[in-house]
């Protein structure tokens, strides 16, 4: 039987180091190679008749070993983030410190779980935030109708967004590192990927925009960490409000789908959509403070 330890790291990261006895860990290679074996084909035999001697001089070790490391991790680690009663919200990351064969293997899983937010006087925060971006964008009489409602709609975009940020400043929600470096590095290859598709080079791309290789990864870091304090700030605010999605909510949108096929997707992936609609409730609750 597999032991492991807990250590809790800073902004909500778990790492949990894990042994299994070899004896262990031979078991489950022995039933990852079976696995393979069964969708095996080899000449003079049937698709799963392969016998064993010759399965295991066609059949790689280490693509045993990758069945291994899958099934063994997801089934180990399902059964301690239920006796820890943790909450993850990213995949695990696995480190193999130890993985000979005959010796016990050591590993070190590390993942993220739900920060816990702190909200501040959010409600004042907005209020007062709405009332100033109001003040410095005061509407303008005897202009031409179509003009004023351009003007109005940028307005209360500006007002909603003022009211979004004083909200974010005034509460806290510690994101782990380890989702930010990972969203970091997919925006970062991204637009790496894009500059070289239209013909320029990072240097030139950087250039352009007055930045830095390091004042751009700074800029996303931010960007990243404000999306994710904010989704969860959301939630928060959901949960102390009451904000609640009801059928008769979730039965307006499908009324407003014309495709089958979409209306289709909605019903199959429900609770998906009520926590969209309960996030532009959430959003909607904001912008009238």
């Amino acid at each position: 039987m597999y032991s492991y330890k807990r250590k809790n790291l800073p902004k909500n990261t778990v790492e949990l180091s894990i042994v299994s006895p070899w004896k262990d860990i031979k078991i489950e290679y022995d039933l990852a190679f079976e696995e393979l074996k069964k969708n095996m084909k080899s000449e003079g035999f049937r698709k799963g008749k392969v016998p064993k001697e010759i399965a295991e001089k066609k059949i790689p070790k280490s693509d045993v070993y990758d069945k291994l490391i899958r099934t063994y991790l997801t089934k180990v680690y399902g059964e301690i983030v239920k006796k820890e009663e943790m909450k993850p919200i990213i995949s695990p990351k696995l480190e193999l410190k130890e993985a000979s064969e005959g010796k016990d293997w050591e590993m070190t899983v590390t993942t993220a779980e739900s920060p816990e937010v702190k909200l501040g006087s959010y409600k004042d925060a907005a209020k007062k935030a709405g009332d100033k971006a109001i003040k410095s964008n005061i509407w303008v009489p005897g202009k031409d109708v179509k003009e004023n409602d351009k003007d109005k709609e940028k307005q209360d975009q500006a007002v909603f967004q003022a009211k979004l940020s004083a909200v974010l400043e005034s509460s806290k929600a510690e994101i782990s590192d380890l989702i930010v470096e990972e969203e970091v590095n997919g925006r970062l290859a991204k637009i790496v990927d894009d500059v070289q598709r239209v013909g320029l080079s990072m240097e030139k791309y950087l250039e352009s925009k007055g930045l830095t290789n390091d004042k751009l990864k700074e800029q996303i870091t931010k960007e990243i960490v404000d999306t994710y304090k904010m989704e969860f700030i959301l939630q928060k605010i959901a949960d102390v409000e009451k904000i609640e999605v009801s059928s008769d909510d979730i039965q307006k949108m499908l009324n407003n789908v014309k495709d089958e096929k979409e209306k289709q997707t909605i019903q199959q992936n429900a609770y998906y959509y009520a926590s969209l609609l309960r996030k532009q409730k959430t959003l909607e609750y904001i912008n009238s403070l």
